[in-house]
């Protein structure tokens, strides 16, 4: 039973806590402001005072955004050890790159005209089924790759963080849209390849070599078989695809060349190591025992709408052009020289001769 004097109680005002107030107080930066430009309101135009001071190195393996002010006493940290030198994940183009990917995200779903496909020969059904099927592999792994790396980086150098994270969406993109094309028009999942570059890039314990096997060299074989996507389609849905897709994979290269880039002008001595990583790499993508055969030969069936004799010529003509992107992306990046000074793997050196 509640009595008159408990009921008094309870009405009673509650005590009210006291309330900090002293971010009221912080000595920041107030009064930084940025005007959205032609594209917008970008990571380039909040960079401004000491928002845009980017530090060579940080120490820093909590979630603290760059420029917020520590609080009192320690804060917990967010992963064992952080990637804390900028040479080992940053790249000056990343904050541009990651506008660029929100920009111009696509749906498989909607933007691809899959009313357009017609039945196809059963052997050119097949040939595309088995390049989607391939895809499907290489890219699922592409998109695992980033995800193992991003709790690794310094908030600090949170550029290349979310850069990451856009090329985590791209590939899971292109997973699903590469399985809908092997399946939407009455065909399947064909052959698995052997894995064994996947699995080197996985397990690669340096952020700048995985960068450099999967960005610049993996990806940008890949990408440029994407350019090449209208000598291969037959509809277009297929020609959407692999145009959507090079945009997409356009990105990631371009991360990986500036990337290396960063890296090299701060600290040349990781030259060799990246050399000494594409010597390994390129190897594994010669090597027959690591091939997928239906790869290569869904290609060239492809290419040669079914006449292999032609197939083959025109896969040479696409393996030449890769090699000549890939060596001009090591230029860029300041890497040059592999060919002259024979570092080149033998076969792809060939795929350059004229004949």
């Amino acid at each position: 039973m509640v009595t008159a004097d408990k009921l008094d109680e309870l009405q009673l005002e509650p005590e009210v806590p006291e309330l900090d107030l002293s971010w009221l107080n912080l000595d920041t930066e107030w009064g930084v402001s940025a005007e959205p430009g032609r594209k917008g309101l970008t990571l380039q135009q909040i960079n401004k005072s000491l928002y845009g001071d980017i530090p060579a190195t940080s120490d820093d393996s909590s979630a603290r955004p760059r420029g917020a002010a520590p609080p009192e006493g320690a804060t917990p940290r967010m992963t064992p050890w952080v990637l804390g030198d900028a040479t080992e994940t940053f790249s000056d183009s990343a904050g541009l790159l990651y506008d660029e990917a929100v920009s111009r995200q696509w749906s498989s779903a909607t933007d691809i005209p899959w009313d357009t496909m017609d039945e196809l020969p059963e052997d050119i059904e097949r040939a595309m089924v088995q390049l989607c099927t391939s895809l499907t592999e290489v890219e699922f792994i592409a998109g695992d790759v980033p995800g193992k790396w991003l709790p690794r980086i310094a908030a600090d150098h949170f550029e290349s963080g979310l850069f990451l994270m856009s090329q985590v969406m791209d590939e899971a993109r292109h997973t699903d849209v590469f399985r809908k094309r092997a399946l939407a028009n009455g065909g399947g999942l064909l052959l698995q390849g052997g894995g064994g570059g996947l699995r080197q890039i996985l397990e690669a314990e340096d952020f700048t070599q995985m960068s450099s096997m999967l960005h610049i060299l993996g990806e940008g074989f890949v990408q440029s078989l994407f350019r090449l996507g209208e000598l291969i389609a037959h509809n277009e849905a297929e020609k959407r695809i692999f145009r959507l897709a090079a945009q997409d994979e356009s990105r990631h290269v371009a991360y990986g060349v500036t990337h290396l880039k960063y890296t090299l002008e701060n600290d040349p001595d990781k030259a060799e190591e990246v050399h000494w990583t594409l010597d390994m790499f390129e190897n594994t993508l010669v090597d027959p025992d690591q091939q997928n055969p239906g790869l290569a030969g869904a290609l060239v069936y492809l290419l040669g709408d079914g006449d292999v004799d032609e197939g083959w010529r025109l896969f040479w003509h696409v393996r030449r052009k890769q090699v000549l992107e890939y060596l001009h992306r090591l230029d860029v990046a300041g890497l040059g020289g592999r060919l002259e000074t024979g570092r080149l793997h033998a076969s792809l050196a060939g795929a350059l001769d004229e004949n």
